[in-house]
């Protein structure tokens, strides 16, 4: 058998250690293929648009890339730590230390090119899929055809064999550096009970109550101003709550002799101080990793969220049409053509009156054109008495100039003073901002206005699936800044927009499955002595059914841990965000934390399910 041989069987016998590793490669360079082949596009080359998402999926490809150089990293890291004993064997049959270097270097070249090989015909297999969602995504106009995408699988191929060939010299740089020797004594050494810090554990405690605080008390611009030092001071917290608060609360559980001695739980209490003493490092960066997939994700769809709300509520009828004088030829071509696209549609139209007041241009309305323009969305109407006046803030939107105005009054030219006392919710009428209505009698007391604008609107009742192109139309003919149309400008926010969420999904796509492989690595990194445990557990009557308790529950602890703690920090994230925004981002949060939760839960039965399957053949 050649030296080369023994490697590659190596790789074969050990398919288990390297599943994980190699499926999860597998995945990254079909991302980064995928990427590739969307840059690369035949569709995508011309328009400034396009051009935008080519630099925008390198940037994402790039950003992969990096990550996934330190993702393989660390996977080796952990491999060489479960291969102690198997290195220590090698030795004492009279391989060198440089015939293992040698041994690690072609093994991790064997799965890197299969892996390579393996992600693009992967990618290659689910490109139409992809393309399709890319192009739904994307809102284009152009079909994304499947193409032999060359250039992406030059572009694939060379950089991924590159990193799979520096990172086998860097692991072989690291097994040069130290002694194997101490790598074989590892499991041996007493590692002693592991002692927890009170003052860091109190410090633990205190950095992440201070960053939850900050973040969910400032609002509006100073989130951006606390944003640093909160992720910083809870990074800081988050590490000491897995290196010392987790060890400080085990131990103080383990004291409580009516849990310790319940059942099975001195056997998973017994060594589960030392299992998060090992496991901090892993925990501590899942549980970053997560947070930022969480946030990332969860930032994008609700920055959509608002802004397309912002644009349905400012523009809330199908077409509106705003300008200082009424043009009959602009209104007569907006009629045509609602009748020509086989539309129907009810229509209002008024003048608007802004005047001054507190320095700053205010809309007050009358009783009757703000309840005709509510009547045609379907909302309510008011009724304002003679020397009442009512705020209107937009629906969703309660921010604003509401409390100043509220402070304000309006002189009418009889000499008496109006007083507004209460607000309403409603898109009625365009403003800038919120906006005063009084009654028909009390509005013809008021003064000449500082200005004046035509305003007219339409609601399409029927035939709603020709208003994109009626809008194209339309946009194209008349004014931008005096013909506005709602779904039309939703259509262009998330064609723009589009790009960020369809790159910002698969990075935290991929964010979070490698913080799964984190977990997978470190579970199996365990699992020879775990078999050597319960066999010697089992001796002295652990049954089968509380072994797979104890397994569960071992399993759920090492796989929940960090991941409640990211979707505690991400829900906290998402909150400041909506203080920024001052728009409610909660059902956004909990669509997003849900379905991460329910991909870890799936992830969790899948990995107990293979660990338990381990353990019990030594049974």
């Amino acid at each position: 058998m050649t030296f080369r041989r023994f490697a590659f069987n190596n790789v074969i016998r050990n398919k288990r250690l390297y599943a994980a590793y190699f499926l999860s490669s597998i995945f990254t360079v079909m991302v980064f293929f995928t990427f590739a082949i969307f840059a690369f596009h035949p569709a995508l080359a011309g328009s400034d648009m396009n051009s935008s998402v080519q630099r925008g999926m390198n940037i994402a490809a790039g950003i992969i890339y990096v990550f996934s150089f330190f993702f393989i990293l660390y996977s080796m890291s952990s491999f060489l730590n479960t291969r102690k004993k198997e290195f220590g064997l090698l030795m004492m049959q009279g391989m060198s230390v440089r015939q293992i270097r040698l041994m690690v270097f072609m093994e991790n070249m064997v799965i890197g090119f299969f892996a390579t090989v393996g992600g693009i015909l992967l990618g290659l297999i689910f490109s139409k899929g992809i393309l399709l969602i890319a192009e739904n995504v994307l809102v284009m106009n152009d079909a994304l055809n499947f193409y032999i995408p060359i250039q992406a699988l030059v572009i694939t191929f060379v950089p991924f064999i590159l990193l799979f060939f520096f990172i086998s010299l860097f692991v072989s740089y690291v097994l040069r550096s130290r002694k194997l020797i101490d790598l074989i004594k590892g499991n041996k050494k007493s590692k002693g009970e592991p002692k927890a810090n009170l003052f860091l554990t109190i410090l633990a405690a205190l950095l992440i109550g201070i960053g939850y605080a900050v973040a969910l008390i400032v609002e509006g611009v100073a989130v951006i101003v606390a944003l640093l030092p909160v992720v910083i001071v809870v990074i800081l917290g988050t590490y000491l709550l897995f290196t010392q608060l987790s060890v400080y609360l085990i131990r103080k559980i383990k004291k409580n002799d009516n849990i310790f001695w319940k059942k099975t739980n001195m056997i998973l209490l017994s060594d589960l101080a030392f299992r998060m003493k090992d496991n901090a490092r892993t925990f501590f960066m899942v549980a970053i990793v997560s947070t930022v997939a969480f946030s990332a994700i969860g930032t994008l769809f609700g920055f959509q969220t608002f802004l397309t709300a912002g644009l349905k509520n400012r523009n809330p009828y199908t077409f509106s049409y705003s300008a200082v004088e009424q043009k009959e030829q602009d209104i007569e071509l907006i009629n045509r053509t609602i009748k020509e696209e086989n539309m129907k549609a009810e229509q209002e139209q008024t003048m608007l009156h802004y005047y001054e007041i507190a320095q700053d241009s205010i809309l007050i309305a009358r009783e009757s054109d703000f309840n005709q323009f509510a009547s045609l969305l379907g909302e309510d109407t008011i009724d304002i008495k003679n020397g009442q006046v009512k705020v209107v803030e937009f629906t969703g939107n309660e921010f604003g100039q509401t409390e100043e105005l509220l402070e304000q009054s309006i002189k009418l030219n009889s000499g008496v003073s109006l007083k507004p006392e209460e607000v309403i919710y409603s898109r009625a009428l365009p403003a800038t901002d919120s906006y005063y209505v009084v009654s028909d009698q009390d509005f013809e007391e008021l003064p000449s206005p500082e200005r004046e604008n035509y305003y007219q609107a339409w609601q399409v009742t029927a035939g709603e699936e020709n208003i994109l192109s009626a809008s194209e139309k339309l946009t194209e003919e008349l004014s931008p800044g005096e013909f506005y149309a709602k779904d039309y400008d939703v259509y262009q926010l998330n064609k723009q927009y589009g790009l960020v969420l369809f790159v910002g999904l698969f990075i935290g796509i991929v964010f979070f499955v490698s913080a799964g492989s984190f977990l997978y690595f470190r579970l199996y990194a365990d699992l020879d002595e775990d078999k050597q445990k319960f066999r010697s557990i089992a001796k002295i009557g652990l049954t089968e059914k509380e072994l797979k308790k104890v397994l569960s529950r071992q399993t759920a602890l090492l796989f929940f841990t960090p991941i409640l703690v990211a979707l505690i920090h991400g829900a906290v994230a998402l909150t400041a965000l909506s203080h920024f925004f001052y728009f409610d981002l909660t059902k956004i949060s909990v669509v997003v934390l849900g379905v991460f939760l329910v991909i870890q839960i799936a992830y969790f039965y899948i990995v107990r399910f293979f660990y338990t399957k381990q353990v019990k053949t030594v049974l």
